[in-house]
């Protein structure tokens, strides 16, 4: 299984290497591509209604500003998108996050926090682990990994009290 992360920009790469570091610390193979909703629309349609031939199975689509590269990828696929709004104007990301959020009805994106690039790995394993159980294992495995830090960090604050 696959995921495909479309980033708007270059400039997006440092918010959404977390992603790619996510899913293969799952297993999960990425291929990122920098395509531009607008600039290079043919490209982004290409890259999603050829993504079940590749393999892939989820989208992560990261962009700013205006941010309907994760429509516009979702209007070409079936395939689930995963939108991640990246802060790069000076409304600090707001607009994207409305962008990504506001899609008509009929074409659905799940939305992420600002440069949640993170929780949109993490989403995207969820996904993927509805078919693979081994996949499902390791999700659980995680958790229980945070949840025993939280106890550590609990014990470290309790005892300076």
């Amino acid at each position: 299984m696959k995921a495909a992360i479309v980033i708007g920009s270059d400039s997006d790469w440092p918010i959404m290497k977390p992603a790619v570091e996510t899913l293969k610390k799952f297993g999960v193979e990425a291929e990122v591509t920098v395509a531009s909703a607008h600039r290079t629309p043919a490209k982004v349609e290409e890259l999603a209604t050829t993504a079940p031939a590749r393999g892939v199975r989820v989208f992560i689509a990261a962009a700013g500003g205006a941010a309907h590269l994760a429509g516009v990828v979702a209007s070409h696929t079936t395939l689930p998108v995963i939108g991640v709004p990246v802060n790069a104007t000076p409304l600090n990301g707001m607009d994207a996050l409305l962008a990504t959020v506001q899609m008509p009805s009929g074409i659905p994106v799940a939305a992420m926090a600002i440069n949640g690039a993170k929780n949109a790995a993490l989403f995207a394993v969820q996904i993927l682990a509805l078919a693979d159980e081994t996949l499902a294992k390791k999700l659980k495995e995680h958790r229980a990994n945070l949840a025993k830090e939280v106890e550590q960090k609990a014990a470290r604050v309790e005892e300076q009290l």
